[in-house]
């Protein structure tokens, strides 16, 4: 499988799991304790990244991101929230100042 399409992979895989059955699937499980129980391991996986970043080697720093990227593929099924939907606003964003572009939102 080509690198740049794990994520859209990962996402399949996650979203067939909507529907299982929580005592097989930990996705399910996550599914199943509904959106906050998810938020919540997105910013346990976060703060786990960046706590990897600065006392912990490359590697860690992989693997907690790994874990993060689950989570948020998690997080994405459960909003409605499509890979193909992040990447377009990234297109968007591409080659526009990060400056430019945060100034651009509202309430930021």
């Amino acid at each position: 499988m080509a690198d740049q399409h794990i994520l859209d992979a990962l996402y399949a895989t996650v979203a067939a799991r909507k529907g299982a059955d929580p005592d097989t699937s930990y996705t399910a499980k996550l599914f199943a304790k509904g959106t906050a129980k998810i938020a919540q391991k997105v910013g346990e996986e976060g703060v786990e990244t960046v706590i990897a970043a600065l006392a912990e080697t490359p590697d860690k720093v992989a693997s907690e991101s790994a874990d993060l990227l689950y989570h948020l593929t998690v997080l994405w099924a459960d909003q409605g929230v499509k890979p193909e939907d992040v990447w377009q606003i990234l297109a968007e964003r591409q080659g526009i100042s990060g400056i430019t572009e945060k100034a651009s939102r509202k309430g930021d």
